[in-house]
């Protein structure tokens, strides 16, 4: 898996600072974003009350590779995003390229069984295809953890949503490691919108109930002073 943030909102801490101050303000937000006196201390004391409006102003896109199929159904139902997905349609997929779970990855037996499914499903395909068989087509035996490059777009609000949902323990394993990685470089450009972002656990009470996994990741995602 790769993870690479292509681009972002410059100065997003600042301009959302403005946005929000501009709320409470006689001036406008293109005054503010250069007059404002201390934008961090401003910002952080909105998203602390939940006003996370004005963070939608600032958006982020990454690049994400080699991760499997079953790792962009889940991520796709985030629908306050934008994606586009390499197309199983226009690309042949000669070579076997998959992802092979921990748990199975672990377990050589395991291991084999799967290995070994993946080599007749890409002889099959290849097959499909040597007989004329379109790739749009071929790709219906294609499995779930067939990997696969997507690009995605979302503003911050909708990635403080989408950390809370896939940094959780609860998440699957692959889904959660991209969504920390995500979340480990946004912090880099944006540390005041994202100073608390993470799990549910990282800002109060697990909401999970007897599913909770009983472990706090608090300590993991926050940075800052307390």
């Amino acid at each position: 898996m790769i993870v690479k943030l292509l681009a972002y909102t410059p100065n997003a801490d600042r301009v959302c600072a403005a946005a929000a101050r501009s709320c409470y303000s006689e001036n406008p937000s293109g005054t503010l974003v250069d007059t404002m006196k201390n934008p961090a201390k401003m910002l952080s004391s909105v998203v602390a009350m939940g006003h996370h409006s004005v963070i939608e102003h600032a958006v982020f896109t990454f690049s994400v590779e080699g991760v499997s199929r079953s790792l962009t159904h889940q991520l796709v139902r985030h629908r306050v995003a934008s994606f586009s997905q390499q197309s199983q349609r226009y690309v042949s997929l000669n070579e076997p390229t998959y992802v092979i779970p921990d748990t199975i990855k672990d377990n050589p037996e395991a291991k084999k069984l799967y290995e070994d499914l993946m080599i007749q499903i890409w002889d099959t395909y290849g097959k499909l295809e040597s007989l004329g068989i379109l790739a749009e087509d071929a790709r219906y035996v294609l499995p779930n953890g067939c990997t696969t490059n997507i690009t995605v777009t979302m503003n911050a609000r909708e990635l403080m949503h989408f950390f809370t949902l896939r940094c959780c323990t609860r998440a699957q394993k692959e889904i959660r490691d991209m969504a920390d990685e995500m979340l480990r470089q946004c912090k880099e450009v944006c540390p005041v919108i994202f100073a608390y972002a993470g799990p549910a656990c990282v800002r109060g009470p697990c909401p999970e109930g007897e599913k909770s996994c009983g472990h706090s990741r608090r300590k993991e995602f926050i940075q800052v002073e307390e």
